[in-house]
């Protein structure tokens, strides 16, 4: 009996920290996970592919520039990127402007603003960059029932003096909840993570939805067709509520996602999960 309980204890445990044991989602198979720092690591996640090399960028609370957190824009989320162009965005908590960080392919960097629209929710969860980098697909948190786009800052929009304007919308077909990241798989096809709490919308809490558009994006609306593919690993020594974070797809095909652990665990145990195509 004695050896039953070991061998029982120690099974639990290889479900709680083996890899292989995290929840799978539809048509995508778990390959491992990395620690996410929460600081520096929390918020997202983007691979910037340039002729010098791979680039692994994460964004958190602690990577936010000192200049701009000065200037009122204290949250950095989801950054996107696309032919060797990084995009960061940024919201205030005073309906002020949006902003959007860019590197361009070269190492420079420039920021755009974006004043809102009069509906416009002043959340500014996520970039996400078309493969082609033509346009800039931008979310707002809560329930919703449409993405935003606008013309890339730096590629179809070069002038940073000037208001990034909105451009059209992907009119979902049903609607998404607390969408923390999307990322491009092809031009009509894009993943996001949801940090979903309820669950009432796909039957599950944290999905990971797939959005397939009616058409490349252009600069008209297109509608985006959702499907949920199930809720994205949730694997922590403490129990409680865990926050779904960032998403990146890269050109290797490699998908990652972060997701924090509750309570203190959050400090040691976050993970940013790594899937591959089933």
């Amino acid at each position: 009996m004695r050896r039953t309980g070991i061998v029982l204890a120690i099974a639990a445990l290889v479900a709680v920290f083996s890899p292989a044991a995290a929840q799978a989602v539809t048509g995508w198979t778990t390959v491992g996970s990395d620690n996410a720092r929460p600081l520096d690591e929390g918020q997202g996640l983007a691979t910037i592919e340039r002729p010098s090399g791979t680039i692994y960028r994460y964004t958190g609370i602690t990577t936010v520039p000192v200049d701009l957190s000065s200037q009122g824009w204290g949250h950095v989320g989801d950054p996107g990127s696309a032919q060797g162009w990084y995009v960061e965005p940024y919201q205030r908590d005073d309906r002020g402007e949006k902003l959007f960080r860019v590197e361009s392919p070269d190492g420079k960097w420039a920021n755009y603003k974006h004043a809102l629209e009069s509906w416009e929710a002043n959340n500014n969860s996520f970039a996400a960059v078309t493969p082609d980098a033509r346009w800039m697909v931008a979310g707002e948190w809560g329930t919703m029932d449409r993405l935003l786009v606008h013309p890339m800052p730096g590629v179809a929009h070069t002038n940073p003096s000037a208001n990034l304007p909105y451009s059209s919308a992907i009119r979902l077909d049903k609607p998404v909840r607390d969408i923390q990241g999307c990322d491009f798989v092809t031009a009509t096809r894009l993943l996001c993570s949801s940090d979903d709490p309820e669950g009432s919308l796909f039957g599950t809490t944290k999905p990971l939805l797939q959005v397939d558009l009616s058409g490349a994006l252009s600069g008209s609306d297109v509608t985006g067709r959702v499907t949920s593919l199930g809720q994205l690993p949730l694997k922590s020594t403490c129990s409680g509520n865990f926050e779904t974070e960032g998403i990146d797809v890269a050109a290797d095909g490699t998908l990652r996602v972060v997701v924090l652990s509750p309570s203190w665990c959050v400090a040691f145990d976050s993970k940013t999960w790594r899937f591959r195509k089933s």
